[in-house]
């Protein structure tokens, strides 16, 4: 799909050091002509290895079209210079503090990056986008990358869609809800051209070690017990990050203006990409026993520990809108995501060591401050 874009098409992607971000940079250096401004704060889940390591495989011309913008969007005078040195066509906005757990113990950084940063951001572009001639004014696009965590939790039957009224539960889906709030509104009041779109959970390579499917491969092979929250029946819809990209970059150069998209791992064709989180732990197992037999069984490690406050039960998505009016459908099932995701962890368990300590986290649980103040 990166040939509907415009050869040198000026790309600013927020966030673009992120898991994610990081991966639409590396698509659009390796399959577009486009220039990519990466706007990142490099805060402790950001990592550039993924990047350098693209740009070493294509030819010099390539390293040219990546430049990075180290800016928290949180500083409303860099964030405008930013925007006004990157001069770009398409916005795709991923920056974002995205890890639950850590919205419970400090509330307070979401709110500004989410949404303090959200604002400044659309300030700055709305700026840009007033001033461009017309013929790059017609073709110009913000697309604001939203989780389905914003509409809450569901019951054992149907699926999130478009039309789901928003219902956040935890501070980091209220900040997520506020920010897809404020893009609506300067689209309607200011005209500025957006699209918007609503993933599942993401999973893949390069994922910074504090999400489920990281963390459990990586105790896994430590051989150090596995925590499962709760009964582990929270179920969550899984998207490969490389399916969701395409979704991303069809959406971004495609979509309706105006319109949002929800995106999730099994299409428009039914639930194959949901799991619960004791079903997810337990195919890791079954793949580390795979992978290294000598230590199986891996699910001996399994430990259930205190729920997450507020923890959702499911979350489920239905694409059918990104499906019938893109053409978009998900390229990798659960299991060969899965598979393909733990194989690369394990392979590249160096790398999961130097971000977790340049981080200062070590797997540890986060977000049981709630947790002790309730049995308190």
């Amino acid at each position: 799909m990166t040939d509907w874009l415009v050869p040198g098409t000026r790309v600013l992607v927020t966030g673009g050091a992120g898991f994610i971000g990081g991966a639409v940079v590396r698509r659009l250096l390796r399959e577009s002509t486009a220039v990519v401004f990466n706007l990142d704060k490099l805060g402790y889940a950001s990592d550039l290895t993924s990047i350098e390591q693209t740009l070493s495989q294509l030819d010099s011309a390539a390293e040219g079209r990546h430049q990075l913008l180290q800016v928290d969007l949180v500083d409303a005078q860099t964030t405008a210079a930013a925007v006004r040195q990157a001069d770009p066509d398409l916005v795709l906005h991923l920056a974002a503090e995205s890890h639950v757990d850590r919205s419970i113990d400090g509330p307070g950084a979401f709110l500004e990056s989410n949404v303090t940063g959200t604002f400044n951001l659309l300030q700055a572009v709305r700026s840009h986008w007033e001033q461009l001639p017309p013929a790059r004014q017609e073709g110009f696009r913000f697309h604001h990358i939203s989780t389905d965590e914003v509409f809450g939790s569901l019951g054992p039957q149907g699926r999130f869609s478009e039309t789901t009224p928003y219902d956040p539960r935890s501070p980091y889906s209220a900040s997520k809800a506020a920010s897809d709030h404020l893009v609506r509104a300067w689209h309607h009041t200011y005209g500025l051209p957006v699209v918007l779109t609503n993933c599942s959970n993401n999973y893949g390579t390069w994922q910074f070690p504090e999400k489920l499917i990281p963390v459990v491969i990586l105790k896994a092979a430590a051989g150090e017990p596995i925590p499962l929250y709760g009964d582990g029946g929270n179920v969550r819809d899984w998207l490969y990050v490389e399916d969701h990209v395409e979704a991303l970059l069809l959406a971004a150069t495609r979509g309706r203006l105006g319109e949002s998209y929800c995106v999730g791992g099994a299409g428009d064709h039914g639930c194959a990409s949901e799991r619960t989180n004791k079903q997810v732990v337990e195919s890791i197992c079954a793949l580390m026993d795979h992978l290294r037999p000598a230590a199986a069984p891996h699910a001996r490690l399994i430990k259930a520990v205190a729920d997450r406050p507020g923890h959702d039960r499911r979350y489920a998505i239905d694409a059918t809108k990104i499906s019938t009016e893109l053409g978009w459908r998900p390229q990798h099932s659960f299991e060969q995501g899965l598979e393909a995701t733990v194989r690369w962890t394990l392979a590249n368990l160096d790398w999961c060591r130097q971000v977790r300590l340049r981080a200062g986290y070590q797997g540890e649980r986060i977000g049981t401050r709630s947790v002790s103040i309730m049995a308190s």
